[in-house]
């Protein structure tokens, strides 16, 4: 027994000690660093004192004109990605924005300190070299070095140069790194810096005026959304960061500039997903005496234009183009037209011109296990269920027309038919793109839809809008007809940089806060505020000891309130599933949708209304309960195949969800008995 003890203990130091030298070789890769930039320092030498340097050319200049290059001097920057030392030789390759060059360092030319000084540098440091252009035996275009120069020291190692920076995590909270290590994701930003560089071309050659407004408002307004609520000290008033840029450029549409476009970042409180982060990039224009109708030519024009600017032609692939995973659109052909009504009766057979009233639609509703709520009205049921079966149909680009009145309180009605208005959606690969008006500029009927959106407010419609005194003023001065649309920036760059995430053409896009960043950003706070931040950067409690949680206030509900036979109980298979994604459910507040490995090998989708209690990004990586042997359940357009297990209980009144979480050491697909 003696001899198993001190043969585990044995094996644990070794477990440990494993654990212990990654940590302490990047300690020892850290500290070198330093004395070398220390040991550059006592000799005079400190890079961080050079101001400037004279870099003429990039590499991929020299690259694409080899002919006008060869044996010339040159004059290039940037940093060493790799270094290869082969006695009285080496050679490294020099990264800049354009790309990288190849770099011959030769003692003989370079002189025996300076090439000791270079033997000494590290891969990631930023250099520059000047040298003649020459082509290697084995044809690779490079700078013969007669001078190389350290511009900068780094001090942190670059990710491993086969793997790189995989981790999308890791990715996405430094984008520097990701930026020096993978080529695709820089060409993705060039890119769009490209695309709005060419949308403001083509505004431009149509006589728009780009212009800004405010980003701290009073009233939110022009969309439908929850803000973002701050504090402005000077003035001692609440303030809100603006979730559209639609009122302020309509005002400036009455003060006569009549083309106005705006191309600015809005903030909007709601979750993270492949398609939605709380900050980004909007465009909005808008064009006097004219209609929706001139809003649809605008967009198929500009698409057309972007894709041919940008990407060389107007057929684009979205997708794994070498698996075959994706799909084909062809933006070239006219944009289909159709009415939101004539696309549901298309999948479905539904006819909503036969359906009058709002409680035929709900027990429409209701037979189609369509999620909705009490206050919803006919409009509302038609939406939702364009949103479970037509939305993610809609791949090649299709204009989505004549919404019901109730989802558009900006909008003109439509003269034949006053439940109606003019108004359209552009979707394209199964996203709404834009959404466009013929605009409401009848002060009348704008107060008395202001007013309906009060109602819903007063309901405990979060993302109603408000009544706005000054802009119902400005139109009272009188707004000409005039055609209005909104253009999701960062959507379209994900269509033409065929990019999987939003998060993948934002340079840096929400995270999570860190706990070991938000434990030190919130050092110095109240109490009560530090416990808000710990709770926050807590990873959901799990792992929290009892005595850190405040259970006054909690009401249990009392054991064997209901019960049920053993054999029912018995046949509900409870497995433990890994989730891999977790995304909120677009148009559903309280939905979020879980891909879960079960051990099967195949994906799980289950669906569960615990959004109220967690963000998204939170979950993935946990490990969670499911009954797994449920009857797929049709919720927004998703199948549902299976139920999370959850603990609920009431604190003060107010019902609380807690997912059951289990130690991750528990493999996806264990059977709970």
């Amino acid at each position: 027994m003696r001899f198993f003890q001190e043969g585990k203990m044995a094996e644990q130091n070794q477990n440990h000690n494993a654990k212990q030298k990654p940590e302490q070789d990047m300690n020892h890769i850290l500290k070198v660093r330093r004395d070398k930039l220390k040991e550059l320092q006592d000799a005079g030498r400190d890079p961080f004192k050079i101001t400037t340097y004279d870099q003429t050319q990039h590499s991929q200049e020299i690259l694409d004109h080899f002919d006008e290059f060869e044996g010339k001097d040159v004059s290039i920057a940037g940093r060493i990605m790799s270094k290869r030392v082969m006695g009285k030789a080496a050679f490294c390759h020099v990264q800049d924005k354009l790309g990288r060059i190849q770099c011959y360092v030769q003692r003989d030319s370079l002189g025996d300190e300076p090439y000791k000084e270079f033997k000494r540098m590290d891969i990631g440091d930023i250099v520059g070299v000047k040298g003649y252009v020459f082509r290697t035996q084995t044809g690779e275009i490079t700078v013969h070095a007669k001078q190389i120069i350290l511009l900068s020291k780094s001090l942190q190692p670059l990710p491993e140069k086969f793997h790189g920076l995989q981790d999308t995590d890791t990715r996405y909270r430094q984008r520097y790194v990701d930026l020096i290590m993978n080529e695709d994701v820089k060409k993705t930003f060039i890119k769009r810096s490209q695309i709005i560089r060419e949308i403001r071309n083509f505004l431009d050659a149509r006589d728009f005026m780009e212009v800004e407004t405010p980003m701290l408002v009073d009233n939110a307004g022009g969309a439908s959304a929850r803000p973002f609520v701050t504090y402005y000290n000077a003035l001692g008033e609440y303030k809100k960061l603006r979730i559209s840029l639609e009122l302020y450029l309509k005002r400036l549409i009455v003060g006569g500039l009549e083309r106005v476009y705006e191309i600015g970042r809005v903030f909007r409180n709601e979750g993270l997903d492949q398609r939605h982060n709380p900050e980004f990039t909007l465009m909005e224009l808008y064009q006097a005496y004219t209609d929706y109708n001139g809003m649809m030519e605008l967009t198929e024009s500009m698409f057309r234009y972007l894709a041919e600017k940008v990407c060389g032609g107007t057929k684009l692939y979205y997708g794994d183009q070498k698996e075959g995973t994706g799909k084909e659109i062809d933006l070239g052909k006219p944009f289909r037209r159709l009415t939101m009504e004539d696309a549901i009766k298309e999948q479905t057979g539904i006819d909503f011109e036969t359906i009058k009233t709002d409680e035929e639609a709900k027990a429409l509703a209701r037979e189609h296990n369509i999620e909705f709520e009490d206050r919803h009205k006919r409009g509302d049921i038609i939406n939702l269920f364009f949103d479970e079966y037509c939305e993610d149909k809609m791949i090649q680009p299709t204009f989505i027309m004549d919404h019901p009145i109730e989802i558009s309180p900006l909008t003109k009605k439509k003269p034949d038919d006053p439940r109606k208005v003019e108004r359209f959606e552009l979707y394209i690969n199964g996203w709404e793109m834009c959404n466009a008006y013929s605009e409401l500029n009848d002060p009348i009927d704008q107060r008395e839809r202001f007013a309906a959106q009060d109602a819903l407010s007063a309901q405990g419609d979060e993302e109603a809008q408000h009544t706005d005194e000054d802009f119902l003023h400005a139109m009272e001065i009188g707004m000409p007809p005039t055609g209005g649309i909104g253009y999701g920036i960062d959507r379209l760059c994900m269509l033409l940089t065929n990019s999987a995430t939003i998060r993948d053409v934002l340079l840096f896009p929400t995270m999570k806060t860190l706990k070991s960043e938000n434990n030190e950003a919130h050092a110095d706070e109240k109490a009560g505020e530090e416990k808000a931040s710990e709770a926050v950067s807590d990873q959901s409690g799990f792992f929290t000891p009892n005595e850190k949680i405040d259970f006054t206030g909690v009401k249990i509900e009392p054991l064997f309130a209901d019960q049920v036979d053993f054999d029912t109980f018995s046949k509900s298979d409870f497995r433990a599933v890994k989730v891999k994604e977790c995304s909120a459910v677009p148009k559903s507040k309280k939905l979020l949708k879980f891909v879960l490995d079960d051990g099967t090998g195949t994906d799980r989708v289950i669906l569960s209304g615990i959004h109220a209690y967690y963000e998204p990004e939170e979950l993935v990586g946990k490990t969670l309960i499911a009954i797994t042997n449920l009857p797929p359940r049709a919720m927004m357009g998703i199948d549902s195949c299976g139920m999370l297990l959850s603990a609920v209980n009431e604190r003060n009144g107010e019902e609380e969800l807690h997912l059951l979480m289990v130690d991750n050491h528990i493999p996806a697909g264990a059977k709970l008995y």
